[in-house]
């Protein structure tokens, strides 16, 4: 058994599909149906289900493709463990950011003042339910963290309601959700951790937002707020400073309307020096927002 039929056999597992695999992997379609047809034969059982143009693991490939994930992670691992030891260490670190994106700039900005010869390969719109992407660490929704992955909360935020200035709920300090079923809403795009949150919020409250607009840019959503087209759900400390003037805030009287903000990383897996130092400072750089939020209330 070679690394090559393993690494061959994991690429059409999870594609599930020859053609595609054996464009993944650069190499002919027949070529690779054969060195899986020989694995098969050298493990005495077949791994697939074959049906005209389809192929789909069958129960014996889905328990091979358990151990084989196994043991190619561990040379990975152990290949990079040597890099570290050895000072050759790639200095790329691939970062899943599924939340607090506008934060990124400032965040990654401040890491490189430090590590200037950090590299970010940023995946933003990978979906949750994504268990083959591979990456180093992952900002996420508490309520959303990668399976398999080691994780710890950053901070945990108030979600606020923003409406114009000129807006009849302006001078309160508080609002119900329920006081809000007859607004026109600012929301998220679909899919977007914070927006499934909001919208099971409102559900809870007995009512669907109705959405004027969708966007997920806090200068847009402020402008729009700004020129009265709608109120928006905001949370209190990563978007703080993103509505200016023309906006009010308001604090929910639902003391359950927060969010968590997490981040993880692969379970039992080495973790490269430049992303170890990378966690540790982005666990200070939420401690001081979360510690500058505390300050604001």
């Amino acid at each position: 058994m070679e690394l090559l039929q393993l690494k061959y056999f994991q690429t059409v597992a999870r594609l599930e599909h020859m053609t595609k695999a054996a464009q993944s992997l650069h190499i002919s379609q027949p070529a690779l149906s054969k060195m899986i047809a020989s694995l098969e034969a050298e493990l005495g059982i077949e791994l697939f289900h074959r049906e005209r143009k389809t192929i789909r693991l069958n129960e014996h490939g889905r328990t091979f493709l358990q151990q084989v994930d196994l043991a190619l992670d561990a040379l990975e691992d152990g290949k990079r463990q040597l890099q570290d030891v050895s000072g050759f260490a790639s200095p790329v670190l691939t970062l899943d950011v599924r939340v607090s994106s506008h934060l990124l700039p400032d965040l990654l900005a401040d890491f490189r003042a430090e590590y200037p010869r950090a590299q970010f390969n940023l995946l933003q719109h990978v979906s949750p339910l994504d268990t083959r992407t591979s990456y180093d660490l992952c900002l996420s929704d508490g309520a959303e963290s990668p399976p398999g992955a080691e994780t710890v909360s950053l901070l945990e935020e108030e979600i606020l309601v923003a409406v114009p200035a000129d807006h009849p709920l302006a001078r309160r300090e508080r609002v119900s959700l329920k006081e809000l079923r007859e607004e026109d809403f600012i929301m998220l795009p679909s899919g977007k951790s914070l927006r499934e949150t909001t919208d099971a919020f409102c559900r809870l409250a007995g009512f669907t937002p109705r959405i004027r607009f969708e966007s997920d840019d806090p200068a847009t959503v402020r402008g729009l707020i700004r020129a009265g087209q709608g109120v928006a759900f905001l949370p209190a400390i990563t978007w703080a400073g993103s509505t200016g003037t023309g906006v009010r805030l308001l604090r929910l009287e639902e003391g359950w309307c927060k969010r968590t903000i997490s981040l993880s990383w692969p379970k039992d897996r080495y973790m490269k020096q430049i992303a170890a130092r990378f966690r540790d400072f982005t666990i200070r750089y939420f401690a001081r927002l979360a510690e500058a939020g505390m300050d604001a209330t």
